[in-house]
């Protein structure tokens, strides 16, 4: 378990969770790293704390995505002369994103429960 709070941090809270909650329930916590599939776990698994937490994760990052392909390949790419610049950031952004949700696949794979560098402490469920 980390002791600061940095933005590349992983802090591992699988202590937190009962080991029989995530081994049920590893298959909804790898969903939730895939794209819309995270509302799979989050309608079908609503009383795993393992799931829940993997579903927010999940979703978190599915916003990230959303949000930087608008922003960056279809506003700001549309900028003449510059835009392809900022078609570049967001591929790049994108390629980070995918290296996040397969973070998060491996650790709902293995059972544990691991917050993402960078979007891991944003909250959205509960």
């Amino acid at each position: 378990m980390a002791d600061s709070k940095g933005l590349f941090t992983i802090t591992d809270r699988t202590a937190e969770f009962e080991k029989e909650d995530a081994q049920q329930n590893k298959v909804m916590g790898i969903l939730a790293y895939i794209g819309i599939l995270v509302l799979v776990p989050i309608f079908a698994a609503k009383d795993s704390k393992f799931a829940r937490f993997h579903a927010n994760q999940g979703l978190v990052l599915a916003i990230f995505e959303v949000a930087s392909y608008l922003i960056f390949s279809v506003i700001l790419s549309m900028i003449p002369k510059i835009g392809w610049l900022f078609g570049v950031i967001g591929w790049i952004i994108s390629v980070g994103l995918v290296v996040l949700a397969v973070l998060g696949i491996v650790a709902a794979a293995r059972g544990q429960a691991k917050e993402l560098p960078i979007v891991g402490q944003i909250k959205i469920l509960k």
